[in-house]
């Protein structure tokens, strides 16, 4: 098959890493993101095609079906099917390989960014900024900002690394996953030990000078707090067994703490 020169340079892979940020531009639900991922490719594949209208038509045909990915790492795959389009592969190629990566590319930036990383910076954000410490926002934007600015070497990554690109993704997105949900689990599980709190107010009087604590002397000797970690396990139970609204556990939370609290138990 006949090479192409090079049509490409750094800095239209570099444009196509801030350009990319127009992917939901047009987002609709027949074809999801295509026309903001089109219009994000065709500066690229006009300057690959240049004269080729044929070529460029079947290029936008392909690139205008349906598809769903990550906004943040959808530089990469973009970037790695334009090596392709540079290079003059099979157009049956280049469109399997978009149809194939873009899920995957979903889920892998998804577990990583959305269900990983925000979360946990959130929540060390919103510790600091409910003790009024300013570092909280700015840490949180600082991060946000870095994820908009890491879309410019994911891309030029996609480029580079062109079709051994597949490979790796293949390889490596079972382990990234795993690592991911491994340590998303355990930031979660500390966050629960530190934010649920649950103390019981209620006395026994045994005699005049005689009270017993059912927090201090009881829940608290035979388990340090019991009743938070049972109050979670009781919500996890619900919600993955009983299939229980997450807003409905919310409310039944808000109305046993009120109901709970007026009657001087909690």
């Amino acid at each position: 098959m006949e090479s192409k020169t090079k049509a490409l340079t750094k800095k239209d892979i570099t444009d196509l890493g801030i350009r990319n940020v127009l992917l939901q531009s047009s987002f609709n639900y027949e074809r999801m993101q295509a026309g903001g991922w089109t219009l994000s490719m065709l500066p690229a594949l006009k300057k690959i095609y240049k004269d080729d209208k044929e070529g460029l038509s079947a290029a936008m045909t392909d690139n205008t079906e349906f598809i769903n990915t990550h906004p943040v790492l959808v530089g990469f795959l973009m970037a790695m099917l334009l090596s392709l389009e540079e290079n003059n592969e099979d157009r049956g190629l280049i469109r399997g390989l978009k149809v194939a990566l873009f899920g995957p590319l979903a889920g892998i930036g998804d577990a990583i960014l959305w269900f990983t990383l925000l979360p946990i910076v959130a929540g060390i954000s919103a510790s600091f900024a409910s003790q009024g410490n300013i570092l909280g926002p700015i840490i949180f934007f600082t991060v946000y900002l870095a994820l908009f600015i890491a879309r410019i070497p994911i891309t030029h990554l996609g480029y580079n690394l062109g079709t051994k690109a597949i490979g790796n993704l293949q390889e490596r997105s079972q382990a990234i996953s795993r690592s991911a949900t491994i340590l998303g689990v355990t930031v979660i599980g500390g966050l629960i030990a530190s934010y649920v709190s649950i103390e019981v107010l209620s006395e026994i009087t045994i005699s005049a000078n005689n009270v017993v604590s059912l927090q201090a002397d009881f829940f608290d000797k035979i388990f340090p707090n019991i009743l938070p970690f049972g109050y979670t396990m009781g919500m996890y139970y619900l919600l993955k067994n009983k299939k229980v609204n997450p807003t409905v556990l919310i409310l039944i939370t808000f109305g046993l703490a009120i109901l709970l609290s007026l009657l001087g138990i909690l």
